[in-house]
């Protein structure tokens, strides 16, 4: 499709993530407050979207509590700045193989459900947006496999379009986007579909700018999307995602760095990317703004 830059752009702030990462930075938040509260400070230094996963509060690990979704967004509805509420629906997909003589039984980590528990916050909490991981891969780790199959995607992502949540496709590589517009042919998500191109996530779509731009060229021209990449190349990425006319993913879900050897909080990566954009003539979008432009229900805070 031909390119033009992005004049108006919204940034997600990805906050804490599933990763390991909280054994690597002290600054990644792990309780409900905690991440409430890092959500806040990124949407009051310029983020539109936070983007949520929960954790342990005492260990960091990540969880599928629906109580702690339900305090994360309690306390994000009930703060004295707008933001767009993004949770995510990738959890309880995994699959851990006991290894390359002898993989089964599944082992340890291995943390599969059915569609209506993946999704069981997001029908409690309802969101404006939730995630939707398009596809099975091979996941970092030598026996894990993030497992999202067809028949999964499609009873999931009904289930969101019939709560009213717009599903943001969680896209690692270009399969993924040929899937999401089989959803869309199929009424399962309504277009313009909302996408995430995940750059640089091992093993999915690695992040050189001509892989990139295959994700770019194979999203509809009317769908709205974001990418993002891991570490020193997060910001790279949200200058070429402008370029590309796309949106802007930051965060520590990402990124733990704001410079070598410098820990990072979620508002000053998100300032961070506010420069770079600003930098190069675009404007930064309000969450009203983003609202209106994906078509979006906010929900009030819980009486």
């Amino acid at each position: 499709m031909p390119l033009a830059m992005n004049r108006n752009v919204f940034i997600t702030c990805a906050v804490t993530g599933s990763g390991s990462t909280q054994d690597r930075s002290h600054l990644v938040p792990r309780s409900p407050q905690q991440i409430a509260e890092s959500a806040i400070e990124a949407a009051k230094a310029g983020a539109a979207v936070v983007h949520c996963h929960v954790r342990d509060p005492e260990t960091g690990t990540p969880s599928r509590k629906l109580e702690y979704y339900r305090e994360v967004t309690d306390r994000i509805r009930a703060a004295d700045v707008d933001v767009v509420l993004n949770l995510t629906a990738g959890m309880g997909g995994d699959m851990v193989f006991g290894g390359t003589e002898k993989p089964l039984p599944l082992t340890d980590g291995t943390d599969m459900i059915g569609a209506s528990e993946r999704v069981a916050h997001i029908a409690e909490c309802l969101p404006e947006i939730c995630t939707l991981d398009c596809g099975t891969m091979n996941f970092a780790e030598a026996d894990y496999v993030m497992t999202n199959t067809p028949g999964m995607l499609r009873a999931m992502g009904q289930i969101m379009t019939d709560l009213g949540v717009r599903p943001e496709i969680e896209a690692f590589d270009t399969g993924h986007l040929w899937f999401a517009k089989q959803l869309v042919e199929e009424g399962i998500i309504e277009a313009p579909a909302l996408v995430q191109l995940c750059m640089g996530v091992p093993w999915g779509a690695p992040d050189d700018l001509n892989t990139f731009m295959a994700m770019v060229n194979n999203v509809p021209s009317d769908w709205n999307w974001s990418a993002f990449s891991l570490g020193r190349n997060q910001m790279p990425y949200a200058a070429a995602a402008v370029l590309a006319g796309g949106n802007v993913r930051v965060g520590l879900e990402d990124n733990l760095f704001l410079s070598k050897g410098v820990l990072a909080t979620n508002a000053q990566l998100v300032e961070r990317a506010v420069g770079i954009i600003e930098g190069m003539g675009a404007n930064i979008m309000t969450p009203a703004e983003v609202r209106e432009k994906l078509v979006l229900t906010k929900r009030a805070p819980r009486s």
